[in-house]
């Protein structure tokens, strides 16, 4: 039984919906980065492992920002993480640059999200990185993948459909 004190997910026994949810908007989510000399490779270009870290950054921001506290799945046993990633590099950003790393979910389908991202110059928007990228709900404990998202999530991602 959940309490506040010991807070627990649905069973993953339960029986996942089998329906897509379209849960895209042409509204991205933006996150401004400045290119810091730790950024960079020996050519001052951003080397390429800072690109998905900031990628990271902008998707737990996005969700924070619809209601979703990553720390909050943590603690309740469940984690996100991609278990698909493709990325396109355009072009190198640049020591001292500043860059708006912009992501949205593109659909929700059972317990996986399906996300789509870029980073852009933010004065001209030239491009530097597109790609997409798959997450998945895992029980952290059990170490598998969830039958069902947890409410907390579902609940905001349905949010963001009604928008």
């Amino acid at each position: 039984m959940s309490s506040p004190e010991n807070p627990q997910l649905s069973p993953t026994s339960a029986i996942a919906a089998k329906t897509t949810l379209k849960a895209t908007t042409e509204k991205w989510f933006e996150y401004s980065v400045r290119v810091q000399p730790h950024h960079t490779d020996y050519g001052g270009g951003v080397w390429h492992g800072t690109y998905l870290s900031w990628l990271e950054t902008a998707r737990v921001e996005c969700l924070r920002s619809m209601g979703v506290d990553y720390a909050e799945l943590v603690r309740l046993g469940c984690d996100m993480p991609v278990v698909e990633l493709s990325l396109r590099y355009h072009r190198s950003v640049r020591l001292g640059e500043v860059a708006m790393v912009k992501t949205r979910m593109d659909e929700m389908s059972g317990v996986r999200l399906y996300w789509d991202c870029r980073i852009e110059s933010a004065s001209d928007q030239q491009v530097y990185v597109t790609g997409k990228i798959t997450l998945v709900a895992v029980d952290r404990e059990k170490g598998k993948i969830m039958r069902q998202l947890p409410p907390t999530i579902k609940d905001a991602l349905v949010k963001l459909i009604d928008l």
